[in-house]
Parts: structure tokens; C-alpha cells; sequence
């Protein structure tokens, strides 16, 4: 958790030259178990008790010629999971309460801090799903275990918030970086970018 998953799956949307589309994230794990379909895959006007009235566009829909980031993709229950295996496989996927097969082209990139093998022994997890999310694999270790990635992230976020702000700082000083390289990032990215928000501010 906080290791920069996110940033990583950007970088790798933004660099890609076949994926014009949107970068759309999505946490798997803040989605409510009964909801998560209906935003995944979006819905037809009068699908379900309480459905918008005029239906809605799933994030699968959206991220359309992008990428869709699914984080936290251990916490999807096997329903979505055997929905989403599909899409995945076939490309195609259908609303909720829709009988018109919708097909779109989109890049998944997936993230997870579960052990998904010790998830499919006991049978939360689905092994096709497993093995489909993880034709590549990156892992991401702890920031302490990546001091050359410190520097890189401070400056980044530095740069993030000193534009944000409208701040005029000119850069982190060769002394900060080495105090930051010996701090412990029990927070991992997410504790350094909120330390580089609070420096440009103060």
C-alpha cells in the first residue's frame, strides 16, 4: 500500500503509442460488493431498483482506446471477476439489464498488495482470472527499498505541487535528498508526496 501503483500504471499509459484514450482508475476495494458491477459495466435505464433513470456508462465503457487501472483487483468478489475475465478475454461485455453486446478496446493494467495465489487456494480467487491479469508482472517493493526512486518521486511531486501552488521554488537541495534517502518511508510513496506538499508550503 502507498508504493506508487498508481503513478507506474500512468506512466505506462502515457507512454504507450497505441492507447490514445483516457486513463481511468478505479479502487476495487472503495466500491461496495453490490455496486461494483453496475460500475464496472455500467447499467440500462430501469435495470434495478434505484437505477438512474437514464442508465449509466461504466468505467469499462469509459476507459474506451485507454486504460482502465484497477486497483486493488484482489478485493472484486467472483461475480465481477468472472464478468471482468470476459471482457478481458473477448473484449465485450454487456450492461446491466442490456441484452446488446457492447465491444471496446482497452489496455488493463491491475494492482493488488493480496497474495492472489494464497487467495485461489482457498478459493476466493479465480485462477483463469489469475493467470489472465498476469501475463506481466511488475513488482513494486517498498520505497526503502528503492533509494535512486526517492529522488526521482520527491522531485516529481515537488515539481507537481510547485506548480499547483503557484510557487516559484527553484528545486530540492543535493542535502535534502541524501536526509530523504536516509528517512524510513513507512508510508511509502503516499508519506512523500504528502512531506513534498507540506515543503512547498511552508
Amino acid at each position: 500500500t502507498g508504493t506508487g501503483k498508481e503513478l507506474i500504471a500512468n506512466a505506462i499509459h502515457y507512454k504507450s503509442p497505441n492507447f490514445s484514450g483516457p486513463f481511468v482508475p478505479v479502487n476495487c476495494a472503495a466500491i461496495p460488493k453490490d455496486l461494483i458491477e453496475s460500475e464496472l459495466f455500467g447499467y440500462e435505464k430501469g435495470a434495478f431498483s434505484g437505477a438512474n433513470a437514464a442508465g449509466k456508462k461504466g468505467l469499462i465503457e469509459m476507459a474506451d482506446n485507454g486504460t482502465l487501472f484497477l486497483d486493488e483487483v484482489g478485493d472484486l468478489n467472483l461475480d465481477a471477476q468472472a464478468k471482468l475475465l470476459r471482457f478481458m478475454e473477448e473484449g465485450e461485455f454487456y450492461k446491466i439489464g442490456s441484452t446488446e453486446k457492447k465491444k471496446i478496446r482497452a489496455r488493463i493494467v491491475s494492482a493488488t498488495n493480496k497474495d492472489l495465489e494464497q487467495m485461489i487456494a482457498k478459493g476466493t480467487y479465480r485462477k483463469d482470472l489469475f493467470y489472465r491479469i498476469g501475463v506481466i508482472r511488475i513488482d513494486v517493493p517498498s520505497l526503502n527499498e528503492r533509494d535512486e526512486d526517492v529522488r526521482l518521486v520527491a522531485e516529481y511531486f515537488f515539481q507537481v505541487f510547485n506548480e499547483k501552488f503557484s510557487r516559484s521554488l527553484t528545486g530540492i537541495t543535493i542535502e535534502a535528498i541524501a536526509l530523504l534517502k536516509l528517512y524510513s518511508w513507512s508510508g511509502n510513496v503516499r508519506e512523500l508526496k504528502n512531506m513534498m506538499e507540506r515543503a512547498v508550503l511552508t
